[in-house]
């Protein structure tokens, strides 16, 4: 007699609180987008107000794969939603958050590829890779994760060109290194921040995990622990060997690019390489993010309630937290300088020019702006994730 699967589980909590971490952390980093403080680096503070949102991405893509997972064991249509919310998403991407990063319509120009378009794309292709078995789309993610380093030497490659084999390339893995894509001789750019390879094999097995979010919460717990921490230590093992699994290694002692210092030793090490995320970026940054997952189920209060309605509707606070804060921003420079700068109307986050002489902000400026971009969320959010469970309009599954 066949075994009955497993029922699906209730919300996970740790999952939402996840989440909301996430969408918060994330913040900081966008807010330092109009702080004009440079992206890591050359001080410790200012590194780790970066690395801390190293985080945010690989669990964002990773979940929205756990969520397609339990998506699909509750409507049949899974494959239109994939494919429909995949294209709405790189839409979206390519107007409404484009304008909300840059405050202008100069789309000649400038249009990012960023994270809601990377995840769009993915959405896409999931709908037809969910169609394998588990076993075989744990091993296609595990295999576009551990093996896309050997693609290295193609990110500085001058033979990409400008046809349409090299603008592809850049789409799919080398991303902005290789500049932005001309569509067409006077047509627009495209500057490609976030490629779809390895973020794809990320989504495929945050699609597979949800099968380890199945089982009891104890078997659960100890799957998270075991798959959480061997990814943290391979992370710890491929880092000191400093061979493979990242394109930028890290040398006690060495000089930094064109000859400028060094970072110390512990973070150079921890500098790992996001564009496109490396094996070991991924491992040093899923790996603590899974096993967290057994001590958060069991947390509760306030304030992680509050963490966790972020994580509930994570696309809405996305859409609604980069015009504020670049809101913010414009009032931030109306105070500090008496008029707003013409500067926090450039091609924000990857086609503007260098911050102007004397406008950098100290970091406690920044977290306090972060701050209060975060407060502001809440009530919205708290808002919508009830509306989410108490109304049934098809519309709201797409945000």
């Amino acid at each position: 007699m066949a075994t009955a699967a497993p029922p699906l589980p209730a919300r996970v909590y740790s999952v939402d609180l996840i989440r909301g971490a996430v969408m918060v952390l994330m913040a900081i980093d966008h807010v330092r987008v109009y702080s004009g403080l440079p992206a890591g680096g050359p001080t410790a503070g200012i590194f780790f107000t970066r690395w801390i949102t190293n985080f945010c991405a690989p669990a964002f893509v990773f979940l929205a794969g756990t969520s397609a997972f339990f998506y699909r064991r509750k409507h049949y249509e899974y494959t239109q939603f994939l494919i429909q919310r995949g294209v709405w998403l790189i839409l979206l991407e390519l107007t409404a958050l484009r304008v909300a990063w840059t405050f202008n319509t100069d789309f000649a120009h400038y249009n990012m590829a960023g994270v809601i378009w990377m995840i769009g794309w993915c959405m896409i292709l999931l709908a037809g890779l969910a169609r394998l078995p588990l076993r075989a789309m744990t091993a296609v993610g595990l295999t576009i994760i551990v093996a896309h380093n050997l693609l290295d030497s193609q990110i500085t490659d001058p033979s990409l060109g400008e046809g349409l084999p090299g603008a592809l390339w850049r789409i799919l893995y080398v991303g902005f290194w290789a500049g932005p894509i001309k569509l067409g001789a006077d047509g627009p750019s495209l500057t490609v921040l976030y490629s779809i390879i390895p973020w794809i094999g990320v989504m495929v097995l945050g699609y597979a995990f949800g099968e380890v979010l199945r089982n009891p919460v104890a078997e659960r717990d100890r799957l998270c622990l075991r798959i959480g921490l061997s990814a943290t230590a391979l992370f710890l093992v491929l880092r000191a060997i400093n061979h493979y699994g990242d394109p930028r290694p890290w040398h006690v002692g060495s000089v930094g690019t064109d000859g400028a210092p060094a970072m110390p030793t512990i973070l150079g090490f921890l500098n790992t390489t996001k564009y496109p995320a490396s094996l070991d970026f991924l491992l040093m940054t899923l790996g603590p993010t899974i096993a967290l997952i057994p001590l958060l189920e069991k947390t509760s209060g306030r304030f992680t309630q509050a963490i966790a309605t972020f994580g509930r509707v994570p696309f809405f606070f996305y859409v609604l937290h980069i015009p504020l804060i670049h809101a913010l921003a414009l009032i931030v420079s109306r105070i500090r300088e008496g008029a707003v700068n013409p500067w926090l109307f450039a091609n924000h986050p990857m086609g503007n020019p260098p911050a102007p002489a004397g406008y950098a902000w100290s970091l406690p400026l920044l977290y306090l702006i972060w701050a209060i971009a975060v407060a502001l969320l809440y009530y919205p959010c708290r808002g919508f994730t009830w509306l989410k469970e108490n109304r049934g309009q098809w519309w709201l599954k797409y945000l």
